[in-house]
């Protein structure tokens, strides 16, 4: 049963707004309560949060679709809904988020680190926020705004200071084991390990982690033996230590040549693996021919410039010098760290030509196209099926300045305006209009301006009559006698 897991894919949904509320105040002896609809609450987020106790991804494996909850609707006597829930979603220490495209959108280091996955929508508003001297008595309210989804990817990257690499059966466990109070699976057979060890080593006053990544292999980073699951799990380490088998039981290795080999994997993995500082451990030194390769192999490894220790888990020799040496190394690969400051808040006003959309001609589909984050928004908290709501929406946008923007592009009654993403955008004929007064509305819920003569509507309509005519005069000259 898998127990480990270092990559998923996690489908995520906020939270919708709750609607806006249309009511009027209705008490005997008061004909003119007013309007008392209360606003919608606010859907709630999806939050990915750095929890020490969590190691794994294994629960977003088996559960990949997470969603918050709602916000609720408004009601009549001002009460405004309540907010959606947030759904707070655990994550290791290390945690990478990218999107489907492998574009990294957030590293999440540090206990508490905070990363906003999905936002919920806003809630609508009521007709008693819609109120105001020239639109006294709204017969409609805003809709929720929908919460915004998507699909995320999450890899563990194994925050630890000192990474093992080697062949199987090097004998990384083993070392990890008595360096640290970690308890990992040990066996004499290869793949032994089959998931990242993490142990805790302190070194006089330095305290430092320790990860065994699992047995790499010629042709790990193309994906064979486990070493491609894996090899991200060292990257984010300050110094690498080479494992090397001194008493293997394979005639066709040596130390030396295993050495040549994983180096080849990591600079083929990439990831700046191969510019970290590392070191080399002969093991099983208290086997008497591994200690006699030890000493024949030594004299080329300290050529090449690496600093070599020879060690034995199981005799437990030469690991003290091993630790403290990590300890000093660690402690330098951190000082040279520069150091993190305090999260600034940073505002960025907006330009004062930015008028917050835009209005470019699509000749494919023969529409004007508007994109803009407030006319998107107020296409999507408009009900349709109200008149006056469709009237307040126009008074928006002609605030705005879409109106304006129409003209300058180009735009004509009765073309095509298109407000929204391409494959749920709105499209409707536009007709210029003007600001409504209040002595332009009728009863709640209507606008006379729906009432008038819309010339592109006309237009559609004469042009079906004309389709449908034609297909009649055809009909009737090739039916049968």
């Amino acid at each position: 049963m898998t127990t480990f897991v270092d990559r998923v894919e996690l489908h995520v949904a906020a939270g919708n707004g709750g609607h806006g509320c249309a009511s009027v105040h209705r008490e005997k002896f008061k004909p003119l309560g007013g309007p008392d609809g209360g606003n919608g609450g606010r859907g709630g987020d999806v939050i990915l949060v750095v929890e020490q106790a969590i190691t794994t991804l294994l629960d977003y494996h088996h559960s990949p679709h997470r969603k918050a909850t709602n916000g609720k609707p408004g009601e009549g006597g001002n009460r405004s809904g309540k907010d959606g829930q947030d759904l707070i979603l655990p994550v290791p220490d290390g945690t990478v988020v990218l999107d489907k495209e492998g574009n990294v959108l957030a590293d999440l280091v540090g206990q508490g680190t905070t990363y906003v996955a999905a936002e919920g929508g806003r809630g609508g508003l009521g007709n008693a926020a819609l109120s105001s001297a020239r639109r006294k008595a709204p017969g409609f309210a805003l809709l929720g705004v929908p919460g915004t989804t998507g699909d995320i990817v999450l890899e563990l990257k194994t925050v630890a200071d000192v990474a093992l690499v080697g062949f199987p059966s090097a004998g990384k466990s083993s070392l990890i084991s008595v360096l640290s109070a970690a308890k990992p699976k040990i066996a004499d057979y290869p793949f032994t390990t089959l998931v990242p060890n993490l142990g805790v080593v302190t070194a006089g006053s330095t305290v430092y982690t320790i990860a065994d990544v699992p047995g790499l292999i010629p042709g790990a980073s193309q994906g064979k033996g486990l070493g491609l699951e894996f090899l991200r799990h060292v990257e984010r380490c300050s110094v690498l230590v080479h494992v090397l088998d001194t008493a293997t039981l394979e005639s066709d290795r040596d130390p030396v040549g295993d050495l040549d080999l994983i180096e080849e994997e990591l600079k083929l993995y990439g990831g700046g693996l191969e510019k970290r500082p590392r070191l080399v451990v002969l093991n099983k030194v208290d086997i008497p021919d591994g200690q006699d390769l030890a000493e024949m192999v030594r004299p080329d490894l300290e050529a090449r410039g690496y600093k070599v220790f020879e060690v034995s888990a199981v005799a437990r020799t030469g690991l003290k010098e091993l630790s403290y040496f990590l300890a000093e190394v660690v402690a330098k690969a951190r000082a040279r760290k520069p150091k993190q400051e305090a999260t600034r808040i940073v505002i960025r006003p907006k330009a004062v030509d930015d008028a917050g959309f835009t209005v470019a001609y699509d000749e494919v589909e023969d529409v004007y196209r508007v994109r803009g984050e407030k006319p998107e928004r107020w296409v999507r908290q408009t009900d349709f099926n109200n008149d006056e709501a469709v009237g307040y929406l126009a008074d928006r946008l002609n605030r705005l300045g879409v109106e304006d923007a129409l003209k300058k592009a180009g735009a004509k009654a009765g073309d095509g305006v298109a407000i929204g993403a391409d494959d749920n955008a709105v499209v409707f004929d536009w007709e210029p209009t003007m600001m409504a007064g209040a002595e332009m509305l009728g009863r709640r819920g209507e606008d006379h301006r729906m009432e008038a003569p819309r010339p592109a509507t006309q237009r559609r309509k004469e042009k079906e009559a004309r389709r449908g005519d034609a297909a009649q005069q055809e009909y009737d000259e090739f039916r049968p006698f």
